[in-house]
């Protein structure tokens, strides 16, 4: 039977325009977190930081970043995800601005803060935005796999414009090049972004609970961060860590007996939003240090510049890419969200553990190439199925909540990560000095057990997928993805035939 399909309605086009805009949005957030990794030396040399010092160029954002994202995510849902969306997109980019005309070190490092509070007000709603924007299963896990590819697939893009930019301009540039794209995605946004006004603020914002849920994590992040620094048993680690627990139980007490809670507790009862984001928590604290260690190893060890690091993560980039383009999507249509996932994470898995293997003479082609691509092989596969299945039973008005959940799963875990994982690969590589080891090899030691300890962790997060998201178990947003209604097949079935016309 032939099927006469109906041309694409202005608003398609709004929500599909809308979807780049917020992917913009989200591109300049990741890109600023590794494109201002590769100007760390001349900012270093230029402001005369310290090598302890230096480091709050890059902590400074993380820490109201990841504090500030639940907030944020509510805010979004009482006072508008647009009005949310374009105030911290003008405070991103006039931040950035501060800090490429920063003189001084303070200067730079609270521009730096600046800049996190402005980019957790626009990541905090975008899964809100894409969620109300795409209610259909079969569009949502296009826009998802879109959401996905920018969200990873930014970061070697970040190392090489960093090192274009730092080796033709300054390190100023790298700053400087968030104000048109900033300036042009808010002008698309205020234009394509659907407006809302939200639950409304007539009964008041639950300050008290926004202050300890944010001061909570805010030490969690910062004692984490630090922990590099001082030790994970030191007593700034730990006085800290300990303060921003019991200031977390008592948000979660103060926020059951008020009314109008900044995150009602009906939200943790949602299973497949608090178990994907465990799960997907655990795959993010296994791999998110690859791309740190594996850069280290890249120019420590083989010597490659900045601009040839970011290269050599292309395959990782391009195969992410390739599996956003709708194969994703397919394949839990066709398999289920479990099985995707599971395999993409096994993949990620096998990732590190080539890299695990390399040398000081490692050669790119055949081991570091397929290492790439097997990673983005792996997060291209399971990312898109745990981000849906982890907003598909958020109700509407909780979406922003959601979203800002999701995200602080993912920021926390990335932080404990790369803190755990480049502790091991330190303690080990002062282990092998001592021994009398050289320092090429002590560091390919420290590396190896890093990406050995990702690899165990990712693996122990398929164990977890199985035991938390079986259909049976995650309520369902889970069922739906694994056994699709007759519906949503059909939509899915008529999308595909759509593209293939």
């Amino acid at each position: 039977m032939n099927l006469v399909l109906p041309q694409t309605a202005p608003s398609d086009s709004r929500r599909w325009t809308a979807l780049m805009v917020v992917c913009l949005a989200q591109l300049m957030i990741v890109l600023d977190v590794t494109i201002v990794n590769v100007a760390l030396p001349s900012i270093q040399r230029d402001l005369h930081f310290s090598q302890s010092s230096l480091t709050w160029v890059v902590n400074a954002f993380l820490v109201t970043f990841g504090s500030l994202l639940l907030l944020a995510g509510r805010l979004g849902d009482l006072a508008g995800r647009k009005r949310v969306f374009l105030a911290g997109l003008v405070t991103f980019t006039a931040a950035s601005l501060l800090c490429g005309i920063a003189p001084t070190q303070g200067a730079l490092i609270g521009a730096r803060f600046l800049q996190g509070v402005g980019a957790a007000a626009q990541a905090s709603v975008i899964l809100a935005i894409i969620v109300t924007e795409f209610p259909l299963p079969s569009e949502r896990t296009r826009a998802m796999s879109a959401y996905v590819f920018v969200s990873v697939a930014g970061g070697s893009l970040g190392l090489l414009a960093g090192g274009i930019l730092t080796q033709v301009l300054s390190w100023h540039w790298v700053f400087f090049v968030n104000l048109p794209i900033g300036l042009a995605t808010f002008a698309l946004g205020q234009r394509f972004i659907r407006s809302d006004s939200g639950l409304g603020l007539e009964h008041g914002v639950d300050w008290i609970g926004s202050i300890l849920v944010t001061a909570s994590l805010m030490g969690f992040i910062y004692a984490i961060v630090q922990a590099t620094t001082y030790g994970w048993v030191s007593a700034q680690v730990l006085g800290v860590g300990a303060l921003a627990a019991v200031l977390m139980a008592a948000f979660v007490a103060f926020e059951a007996r008020i009314d109008n809670p900044i995150m009602p507790m009906r939200i943790l009862h949602l299973d497949g939003l608090i178990r994907a984001s465990l799960v997907r928590g655990v795959l993010v604290t296994g791999m998110y240090s690859t791309f740190f260690l594996g850069s280290l190893y890249l120019e420590h060890v083989r010597h490659y510049s900045a601009v040839q690091t970011g290269a050599a993560f292309l395959p990782w980039t391009i195969t992410i890419a390739v599996l956003s383009r709708g194969i994703t999507a397919r394949l839990v249509a066709r398999f289920g969200a479990l099985r995707v996932l599971t395999a993409g994470m096994a993949s990620a898995a096998v990732g590190l553990l080539l890299f695990s293997t390399v040398g000081p003479d490692t050669a790119f082609f055949p081991t570091i190439f397929f290492a790439c691509f097997a990673i983005g092989l792996g997060i291209g596969s399971a990312f898109m199925p745990l981000l849906t299945l982890a907003m598909a039973d958020v109700p509407p008005a909780d979406s922003g909540l959601g979203s800002g959940i999701t995200n602080v799963s993912q920021q926390i875990s990335g932080a404990l990560g790369l803190a755990v994982l480049s502790t091991l690969a330190a303690n080990r590589t002062k282990g092998l000095l001592s021994a009398h080891d050289g320092v090429t090899t002590a560091l390919i030691g420290g590396y190896h057990l890093a990406f050995l300890a990702g690899a165990a962790t990712v693996t122990a997060g398929i164990a977890l997928a199985f035991v938390l998201l079986r259909p049976n178990r995650a309520g369902p947003g889970l069922e739906l993805a694994d056994t699709p209604a007759a519906d949503d097949a059909a939509l899915i079935n008529l999308d595909l035939e759509r593209e293939a016309a």
